[in-house]
């Protein structure tokens, strides 16, 4: 399962073959991820979307970086950044959020919103130096159940 395969930039899309790679990154940067963002089950989700806008970044065959973005015509969202540790502070997060912010453009998106755990204040210091700006706003989540659950986690596990 391809989510497209063009090369622009020095990112290109996700491709099968990266799904492996993707995962242990997701887990090696996320590894307080709570079941609902579960990252086999995301990729599957995001390329049945099919719409093009989730990328990774590589260095000598390796996957050290991954954007998972969206466009619903009313605003784009960054869901997903993720740079391998050992890579992180080398401008691989800053190129990912700028060829993704290029498409989202290229879509017509006026506007892009991401959300960031606030306790995460090196990633907020990370967004603010590439132009975001904190908003006056609440962020609110709803888990929806799957197969009749009444709930699949807490409240309080939710991000």
């Amino acid at each position: 399962m391809d989510c497209h395969s063009a090369t622009q930039n020095g990112n290109r899309r996700y491709q099968s073959g990266d799904r492996d790679s993707v995962i242990s990154l997701w887990d090696d940067v996320f590894p307080d991820s709570t079941g609902h963002n579960d990252p086999a089950e995301s990729i599957d989700r995001k390329c049945k979307e099919g719409d093009g806008l989730f990328f990774v970044a590589e260095q000598d065959g390796t996957v050290v970086g991954m954007v998972m973005a969206g466009y619903d015509g009313h605003r784009g969202w960054i869901y997903s950044l993720a740079v391998a540790p050992t890579q992180q502070r080398r401008g691989i997060g800053s190129m990912l959020v700028r060829h993704v912010e290029r498409m989202l453009g290229e879509l017509g998106c006026p506007k892009v919103n991401l959300q960031v755990r606030t306790r995460n204040s090196s990633v907020v210091a990370f967004y603010h130096s590439m132009g975001f700006d904190c908003e006056d706003r609440i962020s609110m989540g709803k888990l929806l159940s799957r197969s009749g659950d009444d709930a699949l986690e807490s409240p309080s596990d939710t991000h």
